[in-house]
């Protein structure tokens, strides 16, 4: 399975923070923003990711990412000329998955819990024929894709953004498919706001009999950062786990470390990268924990 991120869009409702930067690439704490969904993807076992960024903000994230070498994955970049839908990302990433199942997840949806890399890897073996869609349960599903449930608990719809919710089941955005995801995005028609919606091509899969959900619990924080305020709430929920733990979230070099990805002489390397600021002496300090 292959991975794909989508950094795009503009940003507005964080305006003029990302008049000049892209949204993705700000600070959740101490970390570029685009590392929490890097590490998810990284969690479930992908070391093949492609990251859609907006033309103007390609370059940026290709100075920070690389080639994804230094973290024993391969990263490669494509450009979203306009946001014309989360589904696009499957028009723009067919030739880079070749026919291979795909995990996509949002460039700005942030996800911790216990256990999550077992739950994602999971999620992969049963998206090998059809789809998989997490759900959280939210006090505001209005604003987001809702699933509409069956009284055994089976999915009946996803309703996009629905004024009058079915439930407080929330879809978030993090998807896994399998090997027709692109061919399925490519029949899909632009909704009334003129983009591909991820929501019909949920739905594609649930008429097709092909869609699971797997439902985020009550210990577990998904954040989405798209205005001033969720994004100091990401700010500060990280902040408070890192200090009260002393264990950092989302770092590749460790996900890449206790996965096999990198050994500890590559972690070295990357500690002296950062010479001697918090982030390297965290990578000495875990190497020496270890031990």
């Amino acid at each position: 399975m292959k991975g794909i991120i989508l950094a795009g869009g503009t940003g507005s409702r964080l305006h003029p923070a990302t008049s000049v930067v892209s949204k993705q690439l700000l600070p959740i704490y101490d970390k570029p923003m685009i590392f929490y969904p890097l590490t998810t993807l990284m969690l479930a076992g992908i070391t093949e990711i492609l990251v859609i960024t907006t033309p103007r903000d390609q370059a940026a994230f290709s100075s920070l990412l690389e080639d994804g070498s230094q973290w024993g994955i391969r990263i490669s970049y494509a450009v979203q000329p306009e946001p014309n839908g989360i589904a696009q990302a499957f028009i723009i990433g067919r030739d880079f998955l070749n026919g291979e199942p795909a995990a996509l997840v949002l460039g700005d949806n942030i996800f911790y819990g216990e256990n999550f890399g077992a739950l994602l890897r999971r999620a992969v073996s049963n998206s090998s024929n059809g789809a998989t869609v997490f759900g959280y349960w939210v006090v505001d599903p209005e604003r987001y894709g809702v699933l509409d449930l069956n009284p055994d608990g089976s999915v009946k719809a996803i309703i996009e953004k629905p004024k009058q919710a079915p439930s407080n089941w929330a879809v978030t955005g993090l998807y896994f498919y399998d090997a027709e995801v692109c061919d399925i995005a490519a029949q899909l028609k632009p909704s009334a706001r003129g983009e591909l919606e991820i929501t019909d091509l949920n739905n594609a899969y649930l008429a097709r009999g092909k869609l699971g959900v797997e439902k985020f619990g009550r210990g577990f924080a998904w954040l989405d950062t798209g205005t001033p305020d969720s994004l100091l709430d990401a700010c500060n929920f990280m902040a408070t786990v890192e200090k009260r733990q002393g264990l950092k979230i989302a770092v590749p070099e460790e996900v890449a470390w206790r996965l096999g990805f990198i050994d500890s002489a590559q972690v070295e390397r990357r500690a002296d990268y950062y010479k001697n600021n918090e982030y390297g002496k965290y990578l000495r300090r875990m190497l020496t924990q270890a031990g």
